[in-house]
């Protein structure tokens, strides 16, 4: 009970840019705990070190060993994608304390002397993400980089997205006598070579500002297959209340109108879009790359068969079922208990089914039926133009 552990954030550079803090701690500290690059990069003499990033491995070196102060040294800061996250509560026994340091897009966005109180922060860091949704929703978006998404990979996929030409900042082995720093377009780096040490910025004067509802259905790319209209689909959307970090599935996805609004609520999140037509699968690609929606997945297949090994939902729209709308449900429910469920229907039988279904897992449901009537001009006269009935069925457990 008696070992004081201090988790500290050494910064970009060492010693050059520890705070008073960290160095003080450093000095106090017997043991100093650490990957190999930051025991290098603080040129640690004369102390005893553990070498490892990894939490569980430093946290039993801590349990075993005799130190009673020990230091665990982080690169960057301690709140920014650290490896302190989560180390302190395998430590809660101890006397812990935090101990900031200065964090990559600190220092870098200070060398570029821009501010960065509202850009979006997206870690690559052995993950994919959603790079072109950041980009696309937020003016400036920071990359850390350092897993096998290269800075080049960054801006290919912004390329392949409609964003050749926003601003991009790499930033190469920041603080380092090698440091470089890169500025242009995104089509100027789809070659770049870069080190695995990098950063990159993104600047995006069109960004959205806001999140769009009720896309007008001309905006979409259209073909022959069905597709779910501006109404209808604003009221679904909405009634499944999605979440920024959700995972969602569309059913039977036709032109994807509904997967691009689902993408656009869980920005950091992931819509699996399902169609067992060729033509709708390439007009959903057509369009998820038109809104920027790279967290959109496309799945060919039959719906049965491409759900078994989906993720959990935490929302599920169903455009088109193939006649499988209750295996559907079923599936859903099972991977989540607590999913939410929206589904279209025209016709009396399908709303049967999907009654049936939430009703044979006890699940309520709500439906509501719309009647949705558009104006045309015919001479010189305005005419109502009404479109069929459409029932609504949304359920499951909140």
């Amino acid at each position: 009970m008696g070992k004081q552990i201090k988790i500290i954030g050494v910064g970009m550079d060492g010693h050059a840019a520890l705070t008073a803090a960290a160095n003080s701690a450093l000095t106090a500290a017997e043991v100093i705990i650490g990957a190999r690059r930051v025991i290098d990069m603080l040129a640690i003499t004369g102390k005893p070190t553990f070498e490892s990033y990894k939490q569980d491995e430093i946290a039993e070196y801590i349990f075993g060993c005799g130190y009673e102060n020990i230091a665990v040294a982080m690169s960057g800061d301690t709140g920014f994608y650290s490896g302190a996250d989560g180390l302190a509560d395998r430590l809660s026994r101890y006397d812990v304390e935090i101990i900031p340091g200065i964090s990559s897009p600190s220092y870098f966005l200070a060398k570029l002397r821009l501010p960065w109180q509202n850009a979006k922060f997206i870690s690559l860091h052995g993950k994919t993400a959603n790079i072109a949704r950041g980009v696309r929703a937020n003016k400036l978006t920071f990359f850390l980089l350092g897993g096998s998404i290269t800075a080049a990979a960054v801006c290919a996929r912004l390329c392949e997205y409609g964003m050749e030409n926003v601003k991009i900042r790499i930033g190469e082995n920041l603080a380092m006598e090698n440091e470089r720093i890169l500025t242009g377009k995104a089509a100027d780096f789809v070659n770049e070579k870069t080190d695995n040490l990098c950063v990159l910025l993104v600047e995006n004067p069109d960004y959205e500002h806001g999140v769009r509802t009720g896309i007008p259905d001309g905006e979409f790319i259209r073909g022959g297959v069905p597709m779910t209209k501006s109404e209808i689909r604003a009221v679904c959307v909405s009634k499944l209340g999605i979440g920024q970090t959700d995972i969602c599935w569309d059913i039977g996805c036709g032109t994807g109108s509904v997967s691009v609004e689902m993408a656009l609520r869980c920005s950091d999140g992931t819509v699996y879009a399902i169609d067992k037509s060729d033509e709708a699968v390439r007009l959903t690609d057509e369009n998820r790359k038109k809104f920027g929606c790279d967290n959109i997945e496309i799945l060919h297949s039959d719906a049965a068969l491409a759900i078994s090994s989906l993720p959990a939902p935490d929302r599920v729209f169903i455009g088109g079922s193939g006649g499988e709308i209750g295996e559907v449900i079923n599936a859903a429910f099972r991977k989540n208990p607590r999913v939410q469920i929206a589904a279209p229907a025209i016709s009396l039988e399908t709303l049967e089914q999907c009654r049936a279904a939430f009703g044979s897992l006890g699940l309520p449901c709500d439906i509501i039926q719309i009647a949705v009537t558009r104006t045309k001009k015919i001479g010189d006269h305005t005419m109502m133009d009404a479109q069929n009935p459409i029932f609504i069925i949304q359920g499951g457990r909140r």
